[in-house]
C-alpha cells in the first residue's frame, strides 16, 4: 500500500473515475474504482481503504444511502462526497451523515488534493487514538493522552510505581493534569476499591485544614459541638491526594510529616493515637527545593514527600500531542453537548498548534468545549476559538487601541486592565487566591480586596 495513503473512487462516470485515477496516482496515492455503491461496498469489505470518493447520483442505491452503510461498517474510512450539484441542503446531508468534505464537479484539483490530504489526516488522527486508548487501556491509564515521548516516559512510571505503596509528588504547572495522574495512580493500585480523597490545601484556613485531615473531638473549639472523623480516617487503606502541598503552613507540616513517618495522628483536641494504613501523593506547580531554601517547607518532609517524582511536561512542550487531546475533547463535548460530526478547520487546529497554551491542558480543553458550545455547523472555525489564541491577541485579533477606549474614564480602564490581568492569574493557579497573591508579590488580603472591588466571583468561577 502507498505509503500517502489508499483512495477508493465510486463514481459512475468513466471519464471521471479515469480523471481521477491520473491526478491520485501522479500524487503517490494506491488508487482503486467502482461504478456503483455495490462494487464500492464489496472493495472496501475485501480490501484496506484510507479514503472514499464517493459520488451521490450512483445508479440503484445513492451515495448518501452508501455514505451511512460506510459509517457503520467502516467507520474509520473517510469520506469526500462528490456531486454535480451545489446544494447546501444537500452538503448539510452528507456532513450530519459523517462525510468528511463535500466538493462540486468540476472541482479545482488543487483544492481537491486539499481536501484529501485534510480527510487523510483527520482519519489517520482517528485511527491512532483509537489505537493509542486501547493501549492506554491495557495499561489501566484510560483517560491520559498524549503520544509525545515525555509522556510515555509519565505512562511507564505510572505503571511502575502504582503497585507500590510509596510516597509520590507529582510536579508540573497549573492544568498540566497532575490530579488526573493522581486518579490514575490510585485506579492502577491495589488500593483502587478503597477511599481516593482529594485534599486542596490551597483554599482552607490552618485551623480548618488541620480539622479536616485529622478530624477534631467534641469541644476542641468552639464550633466542636460533636467528635468528628478527619479525611486520614476515611482514606484508611486507600489513598489521600494533596494538591498544591507548597501552601501548606509549616505548623501543618509538621504534623503530616509524623503521619508519614508514623502512620499515626490524633483528632484535635484528643489524646487518642489513631493508626492508619495510607497512601500519600502530593502535587506541586511550585518550585519545593527553593521554598525549602526560603524556609516555608520543611526539608524533612520535602525529602519524605519526594520519594518519587512524576514530572508533567507543561503543554507548550509537548505540542505533538495537542491534535490527540483536540480529538479526545472533542469528542467528550460534542457528545455532552449532542452534537454530530464536528470537526475543527485547518486553520483553526493551526491556530491551536500555534499557540502556548500557558494554562497548559485545562486551557486547551475549556477552549474546545467554548468552541462546541458557540458551533453553528459541522466546521469549527477560528471565530469559535477564544480571542487570546489569535495572533495579536484580542479585539477582532488585533492589539487594544486608544480608540477601543473611547468614552471611558482613565480609572475604568485601568480597572479594564487589573480586572483582566487578575483574572488571567487567577486561572492558571487553578483559582488559588494563595498561589496568584504569591506570583503578584503582594498580601493575599491585597489581593483579596482586589477582587472584592472588581466584583469577581471566584467561587461561580472556580466551579464553571
Amino acid at each position: 500500500m502507498s505509503a500517502k495513503g489508499s483512495i477508493l473512487i465510486v463514481d459512475d462516470e468513466l471519464e471521471i473515475r479515469e480523471s481521477l485515477e491520473e491526478i491520485l496516482g501522479l500524487e503517490g496515492y494506491r488508487v482503486a474504482s467502482a461504478a456503483t455503491g455495490e462494487e464500492g461496498l464489496r472493495n472496501v469489505e475485501e480490501g484496506v481503504f484510507d479514503l472514499v470518493l464517493l459520488d451521490i447520483n450512483l445508479p440503484g442505491r445513492n451515495g448518501l444511502e452508501i455514505l451511512k452503510t460506510l459509517r457503520h461498517e467502516a467507520p474509520d474510512v473517510g469520506v469526500i462526497m462528490i456531486t454535480a450539484y451545489d446544494s447546501s441542503q444537500m452538503a448539510f446531508q452528507a456532513s450530519r451523515e459523517g462525510a468528511e468534505s463535500y466538493i462540486t464537479k468540476p472541482w479545482d484539483n488543487d483544492k481537491l488534493l486539499l481536501e484529501i490530504r485534510n480527510a487523510l489526516d483527520k482519519s489517520r488522527l482517528q485511527v491512532e487514538n483509537v489505537q493509542l486508548r486501547r493501549a492506554l487501556k491495557r495499561f489501566g491509564l484510560p483517560n491520559i493522552v498524549g503520544k509525545s515521548e515525555r509522556m510515555q516516559r509519565v505512562f511507564d512510571l505510572i505503571t511502575q510505581i502504582a503497585p507500590s505503596r510509596a510516597t509520590v509528588l507529582i510536579t508540573g504547572e497549573s492544568g498540566t493534569g497532575k490530579e488526573l495522574v493522581a486518579k490514575t495512580i490510585h485506579a492502577t493500585s491495589p488500593r483502587v476499591d478503597r477511599p481516593f480523597v482529594p485534599v486542596n490545601t490551597g483554599s482552607m484556613p490552618v485551623d480548618l485544614l488541620e480539622s479536616t485531615l485529622f478530624g477534631h473531638v467534641k469541644g476542641a473549639f468552639t464550633s466542636a459541638i460533636a467528635t468528628k472523623r478527619g479525611l486520614f480516617e476515611v482514606a484508611d487503606q486507600g489513598t489521600i491526594f494533596f494538591d498544591e502541598i507548597g501552601t501548606v503552613g509549616v505548623e501543618t507540616q509538621t504534623k503530616l510529616l509524623r503521619v508519614i513517618q508514623e502512620r499515626e495522628f490524633m483528632r484535635l483536641g484528643g489524646t487518642e493515637t489513631i493508626k492508619v494504613d495510607v497512601r500519600i501523593l502530593a502535587a506541586t506547580n511550585a518550585d519545593l527545593r527553593r521554598l525549602v531554601q526560603e524556609n516555608r517547607f520543611r526539608e524533612d518532609l520535602y525529602y519524605r514527600l519526594n520519594v518519587i517524582t512524576v514530572p508533567l511536561p507543561p503543554l507548550r512542550e509537548r505540542k505533538e500531542d495537542i491534535p490527540l487531546l483536540v480529538d479526545h475533547f472533542l469528542e467528550k463535548f460534542a457528545e455532552e453537548n449532542v452534537k454530530k460530526g464536528l470537526r475543527f478547520t485547518p486553520e483553526a487546529l493551526r491556530m491551536m498548534m500555534d499557540h502556548d497554551w500557558p494554562g497548559n491542558v485545562r486551557e486547551l480543553e475549556n477552549a474546545v468545549e467554548r468552541a462546541v458550545v458557540l458551533s453553528s455547523g459541522a466546521d469549527l472555525a477560528p471565530d469559535v476559538l477564544p480571542e487570546q489564541l489569535s495572533p495579536n491577541g484580542s479585539h477582532g485579533g488585533r492589539a487594544l487601541l486608544v480608540e477601543d477606549l473611547e468614552g471611558h474614564s482613565l480609572f475604568e480602564i485601568v480597572e479594564t486592565y487589573e480586572r483582566r490581568i487578575i483574572l488571567d492569574m487567577l486561572s492558571r493557579t487553578n483559582w488559588s487566591q494563595t498561589e496568584a497573591a504569591e506570583r503578584f508579590k503582594i498580601p493575599l488580603s491585597t489581593l483579596n480586596q482586589k477582587i472584592k472591588r472588581l466584583q469577581i466571583d471566584i467561587k461561580r468561577r472556580r466551579e464553571a
